[in-house]
């Protein structure tokens, strides 16, 4: 028998693939004189053939990409879902609103200049939603003063 059908009827034996199957180099002229299954499982059971263990893929190429870049905040076109809105015009309406209400409360000197300051930062980082979410933000904390007359 040649050593691809000893290797093919090891593999169907030991329910793996061809290319994990070993065979001992040293003892190769014990096998031109096998004739049946049986005498494979025999040279399996003395370690003449042996399954080898399962490959896994190699991570070298994920390990440069990491090294490369990083993944970034992945908020481009592809990651939307819904409609389309542009994003910069909600966000000036929304920012021009809050900066508009904060300088009204100055005005009428409902906050501080501190208070101002510091309300007018949060909205810069895109801390309120929304002016209501601003006036909510103002009554929790009890940010507006009490007009003296």
């Amino acid at each position: 028998m040649t050593m691809k059908t000893i290797k093919r009827m090891a593999a169907e034996i030991l329910k793996v693939g061809e290319s994990r199957i070993w065979i001992d180099p040293e003892r190769a002229g014990e096998l031109y004189d096998i004739v049946s299954r049986e005498q494979v499982k025999k040279l399996i059971h003395d370690g003449v053939i042996r399954k080898l263990p399962p490959s896994t893929p190699s991570r070298g190429r994920i390990r440069i990409k990491k090294e490369k870049k990083k993944k970034g905040r992945r908020r481009g076109h592809g990651k939307r879902k819904g409609p389309r809105y542009d994003e910069k015009d909600l966000w000036i309406s929304k920012i021009r609103a809050q900066r508009k209400f904060l300088k009204n409360l100055r005005e009428k000197k409902l906050i501080d200049k501190k208070t101002y300051r510091h309300l007018y930062r949060l909205s810069k980082g895109g801390f309120f939603r929304s002016i209501a979410h601003l006036k909510l933000y103002i009554r929790e904390h009890k940010l507006i003063r009490k007009r003296r007359l």
